[in-house]
């Protein structure tokens, strides 16, 4: 049976079947497969003879439950044995995607003298009489820590420590693919607000940087908050300014593509968490025109009582004119949705009753807010978090880059500055010339977009710091 789900490579299969050799069987897998509602992405013949073929299949499906419809289809055919199934994304993930490698050779008992003992006490030496050249000595000087206590993975809830470590861990080579920057992962035992922030502070002098990731909303906001006050080293919540920064980039694409004002735009927001509220402060800072911000108890308006302090925060700043009705309603005019919440929340229609030339990003994943190709047939330009569909909004055209700068920097925290800059340079990267309903952002793979980010930052912080200095000598 066919899926009305979108097939993913996060969902690949390789079948090794064996089928009756004959002028048709190749043909007869391809098509059960497609009519499944998978789509083949390779085939291989493995071995042959006069009687039997021997193949490798490769095929995205949409979920686990689609990828065993899909081979007991294949089962149900004359003439086929299925003798293996492979998860490709569990194959890719044995023994972890990231190990540390040596950057020097070690390859007689001179280096290894200058590289350990007794050769190392010196520099030790020099950086006890000074602490700052950790940076110049060190790793610290290109290393970042990612910090997890697994209580908000990806759109899964809370899973704990160990299992937040594959997507810690994919982090971690994101940013040395993309960013040039060593990351490794921090997960902890703990999601106590108080304990999670000693630890950072304790293992602080070892990295240049810290990543807060997959940390639910509201203790996210307090921890980022007392870490940037202690440490003197950027934190960064990629959940929050991250997703922030990637969407400021394609709104303002986007509304060069239907030609509207930022300062004009009603946006609505489904999604008030960490990322939710980032973009909406984000954007307010942009000069939006308004935002009507919606999560579990509705439209956030100012009859609502006993908020968190980060909702009370987006009542007295948003929803000018105190809506209190349904998503829907509240989508009806509007010139944008952003969505960073849940699968299947909106239908077509919801989307049709928007103004004209409206935008939708739907980024909930693996399954957006509203059906991308129900979408396309009301709203001008539509984007989503997936990989497999035009516009997709990710962090990672962010994170490297922007961390590539502040490590470049030396900087000590992470400004407001630094996210509106990354949101320029990845917006500028596109080239006017090349903007269009369905390409508002560059690709991940762009290797110009890292470059472009990391120099937009390290000129925001460098200004910061040069306007720093300035105050301090002032009378």
């Amino acid at each position: 049976m066919a899926t009305t789900r979108l097939p993913s490579a996060g969902f690949s299969i390789t079948i090794r079947i064996g089928v009756v050799a004959d002028a048709s069987a190749i043909g007869r897998l391809t098509t059960c497969v497609g009519e499944a509602g998978a789509i083949v992405t390779a085939l291989d013949v493995v071995d042959s003879d006069p009687t039997m073929v021997i193949v490798d299949l490769t095929c995205d499906t949409a979920d686990a439950t689609h990828a065993d419809s899909v081979v007991k289809a294949l089962e149900a055919l004359d003439g086929v044995d299925v003798r293996k199934v492979s998860d490709r994304t569990f194959l890719l993930h044995l023994g972890g995607k990231i190990e540390v490698t040596p950057k020097v050779a070690l390859r007689n008992r001179d280096e290894l003298s200058r590289a350990y003992t007794p050769g190392v006490a010196r520099v030790c030496l020099a950086i006890a009489e000074n602490p700052a050249d950790a940076r110049r000595l060190t790793i610290k000087r290109n290393t970042v820590a990612v910090v997890t206590d697994g209580s908000a993975v990806l759109g899964l809830g809370n899973l704990g420590p160990a299992a937040s470590l594959p997507v810690m861990e994919g982090k971690a080579a994101l940013f040395k693919r993309f960013g040039g920057v060593d990351a490794w992962p921090v997960v902890l035992d703990t999601q106590d607000t108080d304990e999670i922030v000693r630890i950072v502070q304790a293992i602080a002098p070892a990295y240049g940087g810290i990543n807060l990731e997959d940390i639910a909303a509201p203790r996210c906001f307090e921890i980022e908050e007392r870490l940037r006050e202690l440490l003197d080293i950027p934190v960064f919540h990629d959940d929050q300014h991250g997703t922030a920064i990637c969407v400021l980039a394609a709104l303002t694409n986007a509304l060069r593509v239907v030609g509207k004002r930022m300062q004009d735009v009603r946006v609505v927001v489904s999604g008030a968490g960490a990322a939710g509220t980032a973009i909406m402060k984000l954007l307010l800072r942009q000069g939006v025109g308004d935002i009507i911000a919606y999560d579990r108890p509705g439209v956030l308006h100012a009859g609502l009582k006993d908020l968190p302090a980060s909702w009370q925060w987006l009542v007295e700043h948003t929803n000018r004119d105190s809506y209190q009705g349904s998503l829907s309603g509240a989508l009806r005019g509007a010139d944008v949705f952003i969505g960073v919440s849940a699968p299947n929340l909106l239908t077509g229609d919801d989307i049709a009753a928007m103004a004209e030339n409206s935008i939708v990003f739907a980024l909930a994943n693996p399954d957006p807010e509203v059906d991308p190709r129900e979408a396309r047939k009301h709203a001008a330009v539509v984007a989503t978090g997936r990989s497999d569909q035009p516009n997709q909004i990710n962090n990672v055209l962010a994170f490297p880059g922007v961390f590539r700068g502040m490590l470049d920097a030396h900087a000590e925290e992470f400004t407001e500055e630094m996210a509106i800059a990354a949101a320029r340079a990845i917006a500028d990267v596109v080239g006017e010339d090349k903007i269009n309903p369905t390409v508002i952002v560059p690709s991940v793979f762009d290797a110009r977009v890292a470059v472009a980010v990391a120099a937009a930052v390290r000129a925001a912080a460098q200004s910061s710091a040069a306007i720093a200095a300035v105050d301090t000598s002032a009378p």
